[in-house]
């Protein structure tokens, strides 16, 4: 009978067999592979989170990576959905989802072609995202130009100040748009100038100035009080505080509208960024998905911003939830 207790051991060491040590050496590499893939593993979930992190979605027209608002380009299946137009030299995206051939992204583009220019390839050639369309016009130059984007006084409430009494917290700013275009000159005399691209470079800071309150008031806790109460700069920004406080929205939402399309559009209702093709006020992309809330979305800042109130309430519940994410995310 074989002696199990813990004192009946050899006293003398013996060598493992063939197949044992075989099997050490498979157990040892095994647990060296489990280790290794760990690392391995880590490095490529912390890589692809990293991507994850900067694939191109929904930038805002200030970033230097736009894309669309809503995704679009996401949604479209493999179709094409942006064709590059060089305009002598200056690059521009066309966005769109029915691109047949060269001649249907200029139209999507509305570039007019004289009878002078040069295109390459031609009108009739299939296109897809690889396509850089190539547009020359004799006697035409690109000329940039900057322009400043007003900033907006935006009063807040404050209890650390006697009721009535203002401070500026900060002053005011203006922004910078960027325009390019497309110049034909007759001497000194400009025969036609067709845009190209037209972007917020540099947003406005608004002027912040707190108001007081009495302290046991409870307005200071609205929502109005904590993003402040946006006095209403220009014709366009008076109609959408009219329309907005008229259809039972709020002082807080007029405030976010008006910081989001500033950063956006500059209140350019042609504003058109290079890099995405984003256009108007709300910088969609494509800017014809506007046509939903009318026929003149080219062209009609009211139309531009019904697109925009309707787009907000559908993909954050409200104008103030597009408000936060685009100040978590630079983007909505």
């Amino acid at each position: 009978m074989a002696n199990h207790s813990k004192h009946a051991r050899s006293s003398t060491f013996a060598m493992p067999s063939k197949s044992s040590l075989v099997k050490i050496a498979a157990t040892v590499a095994a647990v060296g592979l489990l280790a290794t893939g760990g690392i391995v593993s880590r490095n490529l979930y912390t890589s692809a989170e990293q991507n994850t992190a900067n694939q191109v979605t929904a930038f805002s027209v200030t970033d230097s990576a736009e894309a669309s608002r809503g995704n679009a380009r996401e949604l479209l299946n493999g179709d094409t959905s942006y064709v590059t137009v060089k305009i002598n030299g200056k690059s521009r995206v066309v966005p769109g989802t029915n691109f047949t051939d060269v001649k249907s992204v200029l139209d999507a583009g509305d570039i007019t072609l004289e009878p002078e220019d040069t295109v390459s390839p031609s009108l009739t050639t299939k296109v897809d995202e690889k396509t850089v369309i190539t547009v020359q016009r004799a006697g035409a130059s690109v000329e940039v130009s900057d322009t400043a984007i007003g900033f907006n006084v935006v009063k807040k409430e404050t209890s650390s100040l006697p009721e009535g009494q203002e401070k500026v917290e900060r002053e005011g700013e203006e922004g910078v748009m960027e325009t390019t275009n497309l110049v034909t000159k007759s001497g000194d005399t400009v025969v036609s100038s067709n845009m190209i691209s037209s972007y917020v470079k540099k947003a406005p800071v608004d002027k912040v100035i707190l108001v007081g309150t009495d302290s046991t008031s409870s307005s200071s806790s609205s929502a109005s009080a904590s993003i402040g109460t946006t006095v209403p700069a220009g014709e366009m920004q008076q109609w959408a505080h009219d329309y907005l406080l008229s259809n039972g929205y709020t002082e807080a939402d007029f405030t976010a509208t008006v910081y989001i399309i500033t950063h956006e559009s500059g209140w350019s209702v042609t504003a058109t960024n290079p890099s995405s093709g984003a256009y108007g006020l709300p910088q969609a992309l494509p800017g014809s998905k506007m046509v939903s809330a009318g026929a003149d979305w080219a062209t009609n800042y009211q139309t531009q911003l019904k697109w925009f109130w309707g787009y907000c309430a559908q993909r954050y519940g409200s104008i103030q939830g597009a408000y936060t994410y685009w100040l978590a995310n630079h983007c909505y």
